[in-house]
């Protein structure tokens, strides 16, 4: 049975950055953003209709890894989408399946908003609205009583030891 390792946090949190790393370190299967691939496809940030493609296509990269791997690293889940979703156009409809698929997750990596914020172009809002989008994540994750760890600090070498240690521990809870 695969294990889910999920990488979540607002825009610039390097989950980015990190998700490779630990997938290398464990010779685990990676699932990029789609989001990034489909902004860098179609020039733009998408627009409401377009959520549920987005959300779905993630799932389906996840689905399809975990056929393929013991251990999936993934660079976000639908919830991000769903959570955008609501931040950007007051819409729920993508949060019950989303909150749905995050249970199925094994491990919750939340990273912090303590790394210096970059603009990369269409994807970034600014610091402000990190913040507020970091803190509706961690209030939907509370309020529906999903776990998570604290992935956080400006190294990217102490973030990948915090992931690190958190998914050996999880290795050694499923034997």
């Amino acid at each position: 049975m695969s294990r889910l390792v999920t990488l979540l946090g607002a825009e610039c949190t390097g989950k980015s950055t990190l998700a490779p790393a630990l997938a290398r370190h464990f010779n685990a299967g990676l699932v990029t953003e789609y989001l990034r691939e489909w902004c860098a496809a179609h020039g733009r940030t998408p627009q409401q209709h377009e959520q549920a493609h987005i959300a779905a296509e993630q799932a389906a990269r996840i689905e399809a890894a975990a056929k393929q791997h013991e251990l999936v690293i993934c660079d976000t889940t639908p919830l991000i989408t769903a959570l955008c979703s609501q931040h950007y156009f007051n819409d729920d409809a993508l949060l019950d399946g989303a909150l749905a698929f995050q249970r199925r997750c094994h491990l919750t990596l939340l990273c912090a908003p303590d790394l210096p914020w970059e603009a990369d172009g269409f994807l970034r809002d600014g610091p402000e609205v990190r913040a507020r989008f970091d803190a509706r994540l961690r209030s939907a994750l509370t309020a529906h009583g999903l776990p998570w760890l604290d992935i956080h600090g400006v190294a990217q070498a102490e973030r990948l030891a915090q992931a690190v240690r958190a998914v050996d521990a999880l290795r050694a809870r499923s034997g």
